[in-house]
């Protein structure tokens, strides 16, 4: 049974994916993502309901549009086959639970702050401060077992919101005050408030532990990504701008999935 669930988990992932690209397209651009319905951006022609379906579709088009032959960006089926993986993965790992619910639902808001960050350096507040709110909220159901927030002496579902409170509010400060110092010192704009508030939000979902892994792993390969760019593309550091949301997002997707056997791998390193 639990092979069919994840098969469903995964089919209802790629339908979720295929709206994904539409919040990905239009959020940074100020648009509904609700009205109008699928069109292509070229001809304005909207998309028949069998050029619609996840994935498929793609490649039954040769990743053109049907009207105009205008290019399809291979950004569509990559976002559709990337949510439904993560959510058949989730259900087959945590089954039909809270927890699956959860993860599910913080992936495909970083998934979308993923593209929409390196497509257009945004990211979008709909999808972060929301974020926030839904991490908060999900801690009152699922804990979020960091066990800090019961060294103050909150437990049951207090501690998990505070453990969610200070995942919040202690990275993003950190992130905060790093980019602060950095602008002063190099009279330059370090870091958008937007990545500050997405830590957050990953704060919100995996608690403070968790939080500060996503952060440094998404520091370091940001840091070799970049550097290997800007010696590649013969830039100058002061003229790159680092797509920082889509790192954490990478890295906050892959603390979800194998937080802790990343973990217990370090700490193997030094026995």
């Amino acid at each position: 049974m639990l092979l069919v669930e994840v098969i469903l988990a995964g089919l209802f992932g790629l339908l979720i994916g295929s709206f994904l690209n539409v919040c990905i397209y239009r959020l940074p651009r100020d648009l509904s993502v609700i009205r109008p319905r699928s069109h292509c951006v070229e001809c304005n022609q909207m998309v028949r309901a069998w050029d619609n379906i996840p994935v498929v579709s793609y490649f039954l088009l040769r990743g053109k549009c049907r009207d105009c032959g205008a290019r399809i960006s291979w950004r569509y089926p990559i976002v559709e086959l990337i949510t439904g993986l993560l959510f058949a993965y989730f259900t087959w790992t945590d089954g039909l639970t809270l927890v699956a619910l959860r993860d599910c639902t913080f992936s495909a808001l970083l998934v979308s702050l993923f593209f929409t960050d390196l497509e257009e350096r945004i990211l979008p507040e709909q999808l972060t401060m929301g974020g926030i709110a839904l991490g908060l909220l999900f801690s009152l159901v699922v804990p979020v077992g960091d066990g800090i927030a019961g060294l103050f002496g909150l437990k049951g579902v207090w501690a998990s919101l505070g453990d969610s409170v200070l995942g919040a509010g202690v990275p993003a400060f950190i992130l905060w005050f790093i980019g602060f110092a950095w602008g002063k010192l190099f009279k330059v704009d370090a870091l958008g408030l937007g990545d500050v508030i997405m830590l957050s939000e990953i704060g919100a979902f995996l608690g403070l532990r968790a939080t500060m892994l996503t952060l440094i792993i998404a520091a370091m390969v940001g840091s070799v990504i970049g550097l290997v760019y800007i010696a590649i593309a013969r830039k100058k550091l002061r003229e790159f701008e680092l797509p920082l949301g889509s790192f954490l997002s990478g890295a906050g997707i892959l603390v979800t999935a194998f937080g802790a056997a990343i973990v217990h791998w370090y700490l193997s390193l030094s026995v």
